[in-house]
């Protein structure tokens, strides 16, 4: 069972002690109506959201460990431009 912690701020707060404990660096950012971590490990980005009322949602992105050169820049801005 999942226990909704008494409030976001403290959620967020014991996260973070969590990660400077552990040495793991993040970057705070706000988007929508929550506080993003946004998390870069080897092989991982976390995209952790805090919002007001409790809820706390999670999307993690993994490597494929693949490493290409500059040739494929163009190609990436294609296709993801409007």
């Amino acid at each position: 069972m999942k226990t909704v912690p008494r409030s976001s701020l403290g959620a967020l707060l014991r996260f973070l002690d969590q990660l400077e404990l552990a040495k793991i660096a993040y970057r705070l950012e706000r988007i929508r109506d929550s506080i993003m971590v946004v998390v870069a490990v080897p092989g991982e980005r976390w995209e952790v959201e805090f919002f007001d009322d409790g809820q706390v949602e999670i999307e993690r992105f993994f490597s494929t460990g693949t490493i290409e050169g500059d040739d494929v820049l163009d190609r990436l801005v294609t296709e993801h431009s409007d």
